[in-house]
């Protein structure tokens, strides 16, 4: 089958055409208030932990708990195969069909059972599976908070201890021949991260580049969410500022110039670096596009391409 028609125009402007999974780079996903860009991190979760992948995901939470990470990917689990070629099926269903190989649609009732039976068929998407695998690393970090006193010798330490346990846990899981090239650290968010080290962009800088060199030296990915306008200094340098410069492709969630919309929840702004022209310089690529959040997946169309 050929994987790129299944592809959204998310995935194209990241340029997966011919892969399966995140490819060595780093990432960068920032959104606002207004328009939150979370789905996009579900979305490169799924993807680094596709059926078909043999990569491992290191995950560094400082936004939510493990359990609601789970249950938006077990929402998009059902999500696999896209929506029901039928569009009179789609409507009628609410787009809650799920299409598989050889044309057959399960209803969303149906899928939830087939789910627990073929657990581990469907263990792409079951993160409590993966991390039993070791595919998944989650690193609980709500609680990080860089005790007051010393300030630089605790906020450091805190962050030092952090990037020990990412460290010691992408070098084991590098000793395995299968993950060698394909570990992925994911952070949510940076604007967390600072706040819980006091507001201290200096060390939050240094720890985001000890990662990014982590990841450089073993052919991984680092993929990092940031949400600009809630946390972030304007003085000094910031992370941001930093994370845009390194960045192979960066990803703005916005709300629309235009105002709200019933049928539109957004637009994306998705710059690629990484795009390699006919004589071999590197050039940016950028896309833009709308996007709608439904019950078990997000519907991506250009401008005006929806009636």
């Amino acid at each position: 089958m050929d994987r790129s028609s299944n592809l959204n125009l998310l995935d194209e402007a990241f340029g997966f055409e011919n892969q399966a999974r995140v490819s060595p780079r780093v990432l960068l996903i920032e959104d606002c208030v207004e328009t939150s860009g979370a789905f996009v991190l579900h979305h490169l979760i799924k993807r680094a932990l596709s059926l078909d992948g043999s990569g491992v995901l290191l995950f560094v939470a400082l936004a939510q708990p493990f359990s609601h990470y789970e249950r938006i990917l077990r929402k998009l689990m059902y999500n696999i195969g896209g929506n029901s070629k039928s569009v009179e099926q789609n409507v009628i269903h609410s787009y809650s069909m799920v299409y598989r190989v050889g044309g057959f649609t399960f209803s969303y009732p149906l899928a939830s059972e087939l789910l627990m039976v073929l657990d581990v068929h469907w263990s792409g998407c079951n993160l409590v599976t993966q991390r039993d695998n070791n595919r998944l690393f989650f690193l609980d970090m709500l609680k990080l908070v860089c005790p007051d006193g010393d300030e630089k010798h605790n906020i450091e330490g805190g962050l030092v201890e952090l990037y020990g346990k990412i460290q010691k846990t992408v070098e084991v899981s590098a000793l395995s021949e299968d993950s060698r090239n394909c570990i992925t650290i994911m952070i949510d968010d940076i604007s967390l991260m600072e706040v819980a080290a006091n507001g201290s962009s200096n060390h939050v800088l240094d720890f985001l580049h000890y990662c990014y060199t982590l990841t450089s030296e073993l052919g991984g990915s680092l993929v990092t969410l940031n949400h600009e306008d809630i946390y972030s200094s304007t003085l000094g340098p910031t992370p941001i500022l930093h994370m845009e410069y390194i960045a192979d492709i960066i990803i703005k969630a916005e709300p629309l110039a235009t105002g709200l919309a019933t049928d539109v929840h957004g637009q994306l702004t998705v710059v690629n670096k990484g795009i390699i022209v006919e004589h071999g310089s590197p050039r940016n690529r950028i896309r833009n596009f709308h996007f709608k959040v439904k019950e078990n997946g997000i519907e991506y169309f250009y401008p005006g391409s929806q009636t």
